[in-house]
Order: structure tokens, then C-alpha cells, then sequence
């Protein structure tokens, strides 16, 4: 008896083991094109394979993260308000199956509040009061999940500066997130293994030059 249970938890433990190698083969292989990606179909075709590996493992939020990126990522490919909102409807359904999955997962807050973010920009003047706020609150909830998460920080100082910008303020609270941002990215830096976002550092960078460098 003993023996047939050691055999079974020996399979057990296979099976574990080489389900997580498979899964952290396909995630190293698909990830870094979901930033490369330069064309609508690419970006769906890696969409598509991080579905799947989500619907595979069932108990994952990453997959659902980078899909919902990528479709925030194609949206910026087009034109139209209508093809824009196709796609940011899109990312919204992936977020909330990842975290419908990890509901308390900083990182998908603020991914939800950056695709509001992006909705809100397809027609600032008829959304802006509507989107901002909802945004502000996914980027301010996401800093108290956790408060080290650096993208929460960059995206609510570019939340923050594009409001002062339509509202004729200044940059001060802005520039105040962004630093936030960098610091905490410095404070940061290993990689993280567990396919944890690590994005935002070279944006940070570029938004601190811009917004509250005078582009020097």
C-alpha cells in the first residue's frame, strides 16, 4: 500500500513538474513578442497563444495580463474611435478573467485603470469627467494593494499630468508620481521569474524628461 502510494505521488509530482516547465516555456516564448510586436496580426497571434495557455492552466492571472497588454498595446495601432474601443473592450474582458482568478493583484488594477485610461483618450471631451475618475480610482486602489508596484505609479503620474493638461494645471503632482515610479523601478531591478509585468522603466524615464525635465 505504501509502496503504490509513493508510485502515485511520484506521478503526481511528475505530471506538476512538467505541466509548470510547459508552462514556463510557453510564457518565456510569448511574452517578449507581445512587446515586439509591431502589426495588428502579430499581436493577435500571440494573444491567441496566451489564451489558450490560460484556458490550459486555469489558475494563472499572467496570461490573461499580457493578452489584456496586447490588445491595449493594438489599440494604439488604429485610426477610428470605433476600432480602438474594439480592442480596449477586448483587454478589459482579459483583466477581469485574471482577476476574477487573483482579485487582489496589483498589478491587474492598474492595467485596468491604464485600458480606462486609453478609452478615455478616444474622445476625451465626451468622457473625460466619467473615465478619469475611474481610472484615478484603479491606479489609487492598485497603489494600496501594493504600494511598491511601480507601474501603478507611472501610469497615475501620466493619468495626472494629462488631467493638468486639460485643466490648465501644473505638473508638480505628476512628476511626484513619476519619481515615485523611478525609484521604486531602481529599488527593483532583479528579474522576477514568475513572469511577474517588469515593464515601464524606459517609459518612466522618457515621461521624467518630458514632463517635468523641459525634454532636456
Amino acid at each position: 500500500m505504501k509502496r503504490n502510494l509513493s508510485i502515485f505521488l511520484g506521478i503526481l509530482f511528475a505530471i506538476v513538474t512538467l505541466s509548470n516547465g510547459q508552462f514556463e516555456k510557453a510564457m518565456g516564448g510569448n511574452i517578449p513578442v507581445v512587446f515586439s510586436s509591431s502589426t495588428p496580426e502579430e499581436l493577435q497571434a500571440v494573444i491567441n497563444q496566451l489564451s489558450r495557455i490560460g484556458e490550459a492552466e486555469g489558475d494563472r492571472w499572467e496570461p490573461y495580463y499580457y493578452s489584456a497588454y496586447g490588445y491595449i498595446r493594438m489599440s494604439g495601432m488604429f485610426e477610428r474611435g470605433e476600432d480602438k474601443d474594439k480592442y480596449l473592450n477586448l483587454a478589459k474582458a482579459e483583466v477581469e478573467k485574471g482577476q476574477a482568478i487573483d482579485p487582489s493583484n496589483s498589478e491587474l488594477e492598474a492595467l485596468k485603470g491604464y485600458h480606462i485610461m486609453m478609452q478615455l483618450t478616444v474622445d476625451p471631451q465626451s468622457r473625460g469627467m466619467m473615465y478619469s475618475g475611474r481610472a484615478f480610482e484603479s491606479f489609487h486602489k492598485a497603489i494600496k494593494m501594493d504600494p511598491d508596484n511601480p507601474r501603478a505609479h507611472y501610469l497615475l503620474g501620466r493619468m495626472e499630468y494629462g488631467t493638468a493638461q486639460f485643466m490648465g494645471g501644473a505638473n508638480e503632482q505628476a512628476c511626484g508620481s513619476l519619481l515615485k515610479a523611478r525609484k521604486l523601478f531602481m529599488k527593483n531591478e532583479e528579474p522576477d521569474r514568475s513572469f511577474s509585468p517588469t515593464w515601464g522603466k524606459e517609459s518612466t524615464e522618457a515621461a521624467i524628461k518630458e514632463i517635468c525635465e523641459g525634454g532636456e
